[in-house]
């Protein structure tokens, strides 16, 4: 019996070895000589220190800072297992709200997100872009369109007393076009802009 299992035992043994340990490792090591700061994370630091990650979206609720796009993951509630609390971008629980475009919930969820951005500038007057009422499909969406930031350029204006146009070229100087020229659409990264609209007019 022994001899019929040894094959399949070597090559279980084999296959963990490359596939488990040297596959693994071999790509690793290419990916932090040609690729570093990617294989890093991409992890974006201010004065030294590790800030965020450029993959990775992160909370802004002041006025003067640009929002990011709403996120659904959430995480165990510590007081009860059985239960979940909101946890936005949640890296170790990717997920989206998995609400049917019908769904009452998202409804509400919407016209609630809708409400705080108006409450922020009552007198925009332009519709308000998608993806600053929806979460993405990871949860974790660091960017938004240019027309989201665009469209917060008023608010963030007046609070850091600044002209709405100096504000808007900083913007367009953060966009980023489609990845090799095809995939995907143009965006903006929230956490490097609103650090690039500190440096440029720190807050007041």
């Amino acid at each position: 019996m022994l001899k019929e299992l040894r094959p399949s035992l070597m090559l279980l043994v084999v296959m963990t070895i490359v596939t488990g340990l040297a596959y693994p490792f071999a790509v690793t090591s290419v990916a932090q000589v040609a690729f570093p700061w990617q294989a890093a994370g991409s992890l974006i630091e201010k004065n030294g220190q590790v800030v965020g990650s450029a993959l990775i979206g992160q909370s802004f609720s002041k006025p003067g800072y640009f929002w990011s796009r709403p996120s659904a993951t959430n995480a165990p509630d510590p007081n009860d297992a059985t239960k979940t609390v909101d946890a936005p971008y949640n890296a170790s629980n990717s997920m989206a709200s998995n609400l049917a475009p019908s769904a009452k919930a998202l409804a509400d969820t919407v016209a609630a997100r809708a409400d705080t951005l108006k409450a922020a500038d009552p007198d925009q007057s332009d519709p308000i872009p998608a993806d600053l009422l929806t979460a993405s499909g990871s949860g974790l969406d660091p960017d938004i369109s240019p027309d989201a930031a665009y469209w917060q350029a008023r608010r963030v204006a007046s609070v850091r007393h600044i002209a709405e146009a100096d504000l808007r070229k900083l913007i367009a100087a953060q966009v980023q076009g489609r990845s090799l020229g095809v995939l995907g659409e143009p965006r903006v990264n929230v956490l490097k802009l609103n650090m690039a609209l500190d440096e440029k007019w720190p807050m007041p």
